[in-house]
């Protein structure tokens, strides 16, 4: 162990920092430089004023930390550690985490009288002095506390400089060794050390100076450097291992052992300090030190020679570091990174947001969940490849806890990469497709059908029924209502067709959802504002992509294709809408960070929130119509476990090369893109591993959600509000008479389409309306009645015939015109006189005919077989 009591001359060397230090120095500074005048009273004078007015408090800031991510293993309940994020590798220890030979290697190397000095080492400082005025460079001759200084300095120029400039002449004034400023620094470095030395402890001052030392590359502090080049920890080095990184210090990217091509350029131009050579120039610095430590008595003549004879060997164990160390799981790491860049809780500017993450020390707790990250990872890749030729093919997954909005997973099937040479490589990418242009860098994706639910959720918050009748036939749309922006007018007479080019049907928005027909959707938007839908996408958190402002921005919902999918959206922001609805109606705004802690221990954490967003009764009544998507024979069954937990969600397709499906059950959400990340190649015929592209969602999502499902669980979602899932009857008016015009105004007030079926007999006057299918009265909203025109040419058969005798009805009916009737059926009766009494027509009474069609007059009669 080094001494950690001073001597008597450890104690007047205090004294003299304290009382008069600075008047030797100055004295002995001046001598120095001119050497004739040195004990004048003048020249003295001089010096010690000139000492005595350079500043003395130099405060020791922050160490520059990594910042780690970290995740709690739901296992064991422990922190595990992530990755890390630093412009330097350190990690800081306690003085008795260090092993004493660490500090008797230094110490010998570096200033065998730290103890017994106060500050500065004067016979040192002096030589060192001697040496700048005459031109030659030194190693300074500077104590442990002048080192120490200098370090603090070139770190506060590390920390704070804001551009290389910047930094490249703050480091060098914090390091020049020659000429004026070379003397002017040095002074400053005495008067710093000698503060030092009267604020902190000799134990404190050589503890901070082993934590701050650069060791070679980006490998600052001692436990650092011991654990990246030797793989141990800094209380675990050997000699042969401390006298290696003592030596290091005087130069330590000369010095440094983790490049076997070599760390030096000799005056041939070789590399040299090589494996090959045994890192030659190192171990020059290692023996120094080991003889050093010999002379001071600090080793044995045995300990001296053994690690002088044993070869240098690096152990290199690179510490994890950035998103890519991570794996599959970079993308939620990147995700959280992005996270940190932009929210102010982590800083005023993107500056000193950066400068948090690289430097700040700071534990960051993610969400992650790794049992369902890795599930995540794993159905992406054995579902979907890298790449596909000809086209620039991606997928993405993200599952997050629906009561809390913590993300739980996030997988993509590329590799993780922020190599710009890579950036043409279909197979790479930095960005986090499941996020948006401002965490993660995306830009979205056309949500497809999966953006049916805002339509779907306004139609039920207005009150309607899920069983509603809507005329749900493809046909052109001619407007439908904006009061916000402006009602959207089809000026092109353009129809939006059904997905496989279906014609649609008359239905209700229940079978819609399930079928996710569009033409039945936009039948359900005509009859709602389009503003309104908007504004359920921006309470549930849904933004699309601005070309035009280059961020993400309100969807204002201006054109009817926007009501089937057609904007850029996050996979995360549709899995966090579908949560909102499996949570109850309660929007938990999506995290990947829980809490934060600095090194002093302080919490804090991006502000995120839970609110009520939708009424209870609105969201079960949504969940149920979105059960049916996920039910045997709705369009997402194939990506349900089928496992018996309930599942809601719903499929989307956009122009045939976006696919998505977002599946949830009441406690976890899981939303799955696969498509084009630029481009628009068709999906449906291209295939991978027997399936087409088009439905590798489906595989995604039920590996997913059987894992999650096992884990997290599920319940049943609430019961409909009734109301919202009655029948609903309209008045249907009675046309018959009406011109068709008139008839077909009077039906479409009513809220009914119409149809015109072929002309009919009829006795109303020709043109006019015959008859209506159906007829008037309470029938289903939606409904399409079909009017048929009068020709003109009928008769109403009279309703008079019944109890004439045969012969009598027949004559009667040919008086009135009706060419062709005959006796029909005979009803055997008894006590019936005469050829038989008439009991009606067919057709009946009161129907209309052409007078040449045949009317059958039926009878009764005593005998019907004579």
């Amino acid at each position: 162990m080094p001494d950690t009591k001073r001597t008597a001359s450890g104690v007047l060397g205090g004294l003299a920092g304290l009382v008069g230090l600075s008047a030797v120095a100055g004295v002995l500074v001046t001598a120095t430089v001119t050497p004739a005048i040195a004990l004048s009273g003048a020249a003295a004078s001089s010096a010690i004023t000139m000492f005595d007015n350079l500043p003395s408090v130099l405060e020791i800031e922050k160490l520059m930390l990594p910042s780690s991510l970290i995740y709690i293993d739901p296992n064991s309940g422990q922190e595990v550690e992530w990755t890390q994020f630093y412009d330097q590798n350190r990690s800081p220890v306690q003085f008795d985490q260090i092993a004493p030979v660490m500090y008797d290697a230094v110490l010998s190397s570096e200033d065998k009288n730290f103890y017994k000095h106060g500050g500065i080492d004067l016979v040192g400082t002096v030589s060192a002095v001697v040496d700048n005025v005459r031109g030659r460079d030194t190693r300074g001759g500077s104590s442990i506390s002048q080192q120490y200084v200098k370090n603090i300095l070139v770190q506060r120029c590390e920390s704070n400089a804001k551009s290389d400039e910047e930094l490249q002449k703050c480091y060098t004034d914090a390091t020049t060794a020659t000429g004026d400023k070379g003397l002017q620094r040095k002074l400053q470095e005495m008067r710093y050390a000698i503060a030092l030395e009267q604020k902190y402890s000799k134990n404190d001052i050589l503890l901070g100076y082993l934590n701050i030392a650069g060791f070679g590359g980006t490998n600052y502090g001692v436990d650092a450097a011991s654990r990246y080049y030797f793989g141990v920890a800094a209380k675990d080095l050997s000699l042969s291992q401390a006298a290696t990184l003592a030596g290091m210090v005087q130069n330590p990217n000369a010095y440094r052992i983790d490049m076997p091509n070599g760390s030096i350029t000799d005056q041939a131009g070789n590399l040299v300090n090589s494996a090959a050579d045994g890192y030659a120039r190192t171990k020059d610095r290692q023996v120094y030190v080991l003889d050093r430590m010999l002379a001071d008595g600090k080793i044995t003549q045995e300990q001296h020679d053994a690690a002088v004879a044993e070869p240098i060997t690096p152990n290199i164990v690179p510490p994890s570091k950035g998103c890519a160390s991570t794996g599959k799981a970079a993308y939620f790491c990147q995700y959280v990174v992005s996270i940190v860049k932009n929210d102010p809780a982590f800083g005023a500017t993107q500056e000193d947001r950066t400068r948090a993450l690289r430097q700040g020390g700071l534990k960051i707790y993610t969400t992650m969940d790794p049992r369902v990250q890795q599930v995540n990872e794993a159905a992406i890749s054995d579902n979907s490849p890298t790449s596909m030729e000809g086209m620039m093919f991606g997928s993405t997954s993200v599952s997050l806890e629906a009561s809390t909005g913590r993300i739980l997973g996030i997988a993509q099937n590329t590799n993780f990469s922020e190599d710009a040479s890579l950036a043409s490589d279909p197979n790479f990418s930095s960005l986090v497709y499941a996020g948006d242009s401002t965490y993660g860098g995306s830009i979205g994706f056309p949500a497809g059908s999966t953006f049916k639910l805002f339509t779907l959720l306004d139609w039920i918050e207005k009150g309607k029924s899920l069983n509603e009748t809507l005329n749900g036939v493809n046909r052109v749309f001619p407007k439908m209502t904006n009061s916000c922006y402006g009602n959207w007018v089809n000026f092109e007479k353009a129809k939006i067709g059904n997905y496989n080019n279906v014609g649609g049907y008359v239905g209700t928005p229940m079978r819609f959802t399930k079928d996710s027909l569009n033409s039945g959707f936009l039948a359900m938007a005509e009859k709602l504002d389009l503003c309104d839908i908007a504004k359920v996408t921006e309470r549930l958190g849904v933004q699309t992509y601005s070309f035009d402002e280059k961020k993400m921005v309100p969807i204002k919902m201006t054109v009817a294709s926007e009501v089937i999918g057609s904007d850029n959206v996050s996979p995360l922001a549709m899995a966090s809408a579908y949560a909102t609805v499996a949570n109850n109606g309660i929007r938990c705004e999506p995290k990947a960070i829980d809490k934060v802690v600095d090194p002093d221990g302080r919490e804090f954490a991006p502000q995120k929130s839970c609110t009520q967003v939708l009424d209870p009764t609105i969201a079960a009544t949504a969940a149920y119509a979105l059960q049916g998507v996920m039910a045997r024979g709705g369009t997402g069954a194939d990506g349900n476990p089928f496992d018996g937990t309930p599942m809601l969600g719903k499929t989307g397709t956009h122009e045939a090369w976006q696919t998505w499906l977002v599946e949830s059950s009441s406690k976890v959400t899981t939303a799955v893109w696969v498509g084009n990340s630029q481009g628009e190649a068709p999906l449906a015929k291209r295939w991978y591993n027997g399936k087409s592209l088009n439905n590798l969602r489906y595989g995604i999502n039920k590996q997913i959600m059987r894992t999650v499902n096992e884990i997290y669980g599920g319940d049943e979602f609430p019961r409909p509000k009734q109301d919202l899932i009655r029948q609903v009857l309209y008045d249907l008016p009675n046309v018959v008479g009406l011109s068709i015009d008139e008839a077909t105004a009077k039906i479409q007030a009513g809220g009914f389409d119409v149809t015109v079926g072929d002309p009919i007999d009829s006795s109303q006057p020709e043109g006019t309306v015959a008859a209506q299918n159906p007829a008037a009265g309470r029938v289903a909203g939606g409904s399409t009645v079909t009017i048929y025109p009068s020709n003109g040419a009928g008769v109403t058969v009279p309703s008079d015939v019944a109890g004439r005798s045969v012969s009598e009805a027949i004559s009667y009916l040919r008086s009135l015109g009706f060419g062709n009737v005959q006796p029909g059926a005979c009803a055997e009766e008894k006590g019936v006189k005469g050829n038989g009494i008439a009991t009606g027509t067919n057709p009946p009474a009161s129907s209309a005919v052409n007078r040449n069609s045949p009317i059958v007059v039926d009878y009764k009669s005593e005998n019907c077989s004579r």
